[in-house]
């Protein structure tokens, strides 16, 4: 009896020590993961490394371009795992979403000072996407929510989309690349604190911003749902959603 409890408890150690390791990819968006000095920080990397050891889940975190995870993502990449997305159909269709653990803040609007008063002639999101002498830049690969991305889809506007960091996308506003970008606020209030870009750009808010998204942990469909289920619990035991209420514009 006592050789088949242990021959049992030797055989649960060896599943759970053959358990896959996860790769976890995140992408460069400061403040939220990024490199500083070569060492991987922010307050979102920071939640999901926290996140991943109250599950108990065997986890390497790496530092990927936004195009490569969903193309991991699209090509069957195996135990693998990313952090800090919208959750979105095309998204839903390639991999499966945790519940959500942080809730951003509206997006706010930066312009180039040359292009202020022709962005702010406009009262509304429809009457600036509509006009035609403005210029939009947009982060290639990226989602600015299912109702920006329509009506960005639709604009009269020329759309400047470059496959860059919004960190870069925010620089060339600078030089007046673009009329104007629209931007996540905590990329905003980093890129000020960091750079100090004065009236090299205008920041700008519009009165009907769609609300604030929540964002999840996405996983490959081979990851067992018995997995997605120990995300979930860590992301409640944790603290749940991370500032909730942001679905309102800031005051």
């Amino acid at each position: 009896m006592l050789l088949a409890g242990l021959c049992g408890a030797l055989a649960s150690g060896a599943l759970i020590a053959a358990e896959p390791q996860l790769t976890v990819a995140w992408r460069d968006k400061p403040p939220y993961h990024y490199l500083d000095n070569g060492v991987p920080t922010g307050f979102l990397l920071t939640r999901a490394r926290a996140i991943f050891d109250s599950a108990g889940l065997n986890a390497r975190f790496v530092s990927e371009p936004q195009k490569r995870i969903w193309a991991n993502f699209k090509h069957g990449a195996t135990n693998y795992c990313s952090i800090s997305w919208y959750r979105l159909p095309e998204r839903e269709a390639v991999a499966q979403f945790s519940q959500p653990f942080h809730e951003d803040l509206p997006h706010t609007i930066l312009i180039a000072p040359r292009a202020a008063a022709r962005v702010k002639a406009h009262t509304s999101l429809n009457s600036l996407l509509a006009d035609p002498a403005l210029t939009l830049g947009v982060v290639e690969g990226v989602s600015y929510g299912p109702v920006l991305d329509a009506k960005i889809k639709t604009s009269s506007n020329t759309v400047m989309s470059r496959t860059v960091e919004t960190t870069q996308m925010m620089r060339m506003l600078t030089v007046g690349r673009a009329s104007y970008i629209f931007v996540d606020r905590e990329d905003w209030e980093y890129f000020q604190q960091k750079e100090k870009p004065g009236q090299s750009i205008l920041h700008y808010d519009m009165p009907d911003m769609p609300p604030g998204l929540k964002r999840h942990i996405v996983c490959s469909r081979d990851v067992p749902q018995a997995t997605m289920n120990k995300l979930n619990q860590a992301i409640a035991a944790t603290g749940g959603i991370f500032n909730p209420g942001h679905s309102q514009p800031a005051k």
